[in-house]
């Protein structure tokens, strides 16, 4: 239970109507998990309107209703208060009614197109491996310690946010690293969160099917940084010609990394090979288990985070070398058979062009390189075409194949594919909608010394399909066939 006026502090009221000395019991947006004494925030969301559903929200118990705008019925027993912004004010509440957890912990937020799972899970591992209690949200999983939450999304809603920071702190949790979504930065999931820093790694096409634009994108991932406080750092990978955009309203001290400019955190790379990175960070000769000029930038990133965490640099840099990174991430599937095979969660242009550049590195030229790829249905379509047109470049066989169609047609989603790709290199595309025959083709394709790169879901281990996810885990089918070529 908490008291109203205590969870309503630092939001925005425009009127209030009826009792405001009242306890709330708990928090929801959706009215259909709303108990006795509950308080409801209408949030007009991109699907549906919570006002349209605030009745229902006190039919079930709701007590207290925050509101932009007041529904036709008033109901005398029911406290009902009206704001600018609910979304932002669930925020604000949420975080008071958790008693503000993210100021008890020093809480560092990862954005960007491609590597915050990488960046946030390096994090983590890093910090833990340097003694300290920890915390991750990330795509893969949420942690806290050693104990692992099912992820739902890229950045939980508020309340599931704050409760799992509740939790970090009660877990004696001294540091949280967390990805942080343009959709949540737009959908204000992070309002009322406090932030000692924020890692920004790159921004590339991606998301519009919901932010419309490029530049509605650009500006989501820039509003994280302009909302930073004076005590938070601002580190940004210099190298993206955006980069120092997100730097330019901030009030956080600004601080870059990268290979190519004069920056806070510069890194050389020396090596790249498939074993592995050798960079030259902070005058320092250094080999990681990492691999690709990707994520080069990713561990620039970490590194100058903990130091600006206040951690050792040497020691940093120590442990750092120790780390393997996220899993479905550039992942070798039973490294030392006689054909290398590769999963990862590329599922933007940019990321499937940075693994298959990173495989053209070290690839000797008398081998094949087999990408088996898809693209996700109710999802971006302008990056479709895209996909297949880097694929098929860069890469002397591609099966063009289904990811997560959720409600589309999987052929639908290939055919729009297929207008990437060119005349002459129709030749070397081969179209499989069910993903594991997909698979299957490329590793029975394959010959000894071969890559095959399969692209899109990494670390997932479903498909979805109709609404339904269907077990389904691209390393384990990659795997399955591989034993039975070597046997």
């Amino acid at each position: 239970m908490a008291e109203l006026k205590d969870i309503l502090y630092n939001v925005s009221l425009t009127s209030t109507y009826g009792n405001m000395n009242v306890d709330v019991k708990d928090l929801a947006f959706d009215s259909r998990l709303v108990k006795a004494d509950f308080l409801f925030v209408a949030v007009k969301g991109s699907a549906s309107d919570g006002h349209a559903f605030i009745d229902t929200a006190v039919a079930n118990g709701a007590t207290v209703v925050i509101c932009e705008k007041l529904p036709p019925t008033i109901h005398e027993k029911v406290t009902y208060i009206t704001v600018r912004n609910s979304a932002q004010s669930l925020g604000i509440i949420a975080a008071n009614f958790f008693g503000s957890p993210s100021q008890k912990l020093k809480l560092v937020g990862v954005t960007g197109t491609n590597g915050k799972t990488t960046t946030a899970t390096l994090l983590y591992q890093l910090f833990s491996s340097l003694g300290h209690r920890c915390g991750m949200l990330s795509t893969v999983v949420n942690k806290i310690v050693d104990k692992e939450v099912p992820a739902t999304h890229t950045t939980p809603d508020p309340i599931q946010l704050n409760k799992l920071l509740q939790q970090m702190v009660e877990a004696k949790c001294t540091h949280v690293f967390m990805e942080v979504s343009s959709h949540a930065v737009d959908q204000e999931r992070i309002a009322g969160l406090h932030f000692v820093g924020a890692v920004f790694t790159n921004i590339t096409h991606d998301h519009l099917d919901y932010h419309k634009t490029f530049d509605n994108y650009i500006k989501a991932k820039k509003k994280f940084f302009d909302d930073l406080s004076s005590n938070a750092f601002a580190l940004v990978n210099a190298d993206d010609k955006r980069g120092m955009v997100m730097l330019q309203n901030t009030k956080a001290k600004k601080q870059s990394f990268g290979l190519k400019k004069m920056v806070d955190f510069k890194g050389k790379i020396i090596t790249n090979s498939i074993e592995g990175l050798e960079l030259e960070v902070n005058n320092q000769n250094v080999w990681f288990k990492l691999i690709g000029d990707f994520n080069a930038y990713n561990l620039l990133g970490v590194y100058g985070a903990a130091v600006l965490l206040g951690e050792n640099s040497e020691e940093v840099l120590r442990h750092l070398s120790n780390l393997s990174g996220a899993p479905g991430r550039f992942e070798l599937v039973m490294p030392g058979s006689k054909v290398t095979a590769i999963v990862d969660y590329a599922h933007t242009p940019d990321a499937l062009k940075n693994v298959l550049e990173t495989i053209a590195q070290f690839r000797t030229g008398n081998e094949q390189v087999i990408t088996v790829v898809g693209c996700g249905g109710n999802r971006d379509k302008t990056k479709r075409p895209l996909m297949a047109s880097i694929a098929c470049r860069l890469s002397d066989k591609v099966v063009l194949t289904s990811d997560n169609p959720r409600d589309e047609d999987p052929m639908s989603i290939i055919h729009e594919m297929q207008t990437g790709v060119m005349p002459t290199e129709a030749r070397k595309t081969l179209v499989m909608a069910d993903r594991e025959e997909a698979i299957k083709t490329a590793c029975m394709m394959a010959k000894e010394n071969d890559i095959i790169l399969v692209a899109g879901k990494g670390h997932e281990n479903y498909q979805e399909i109709k609404g339904v996810k269907h077990p389904f885990d691209d390393k384990e089918v990659v795997a399955r066939m591989l034993k039975l070529i070597i046997n």
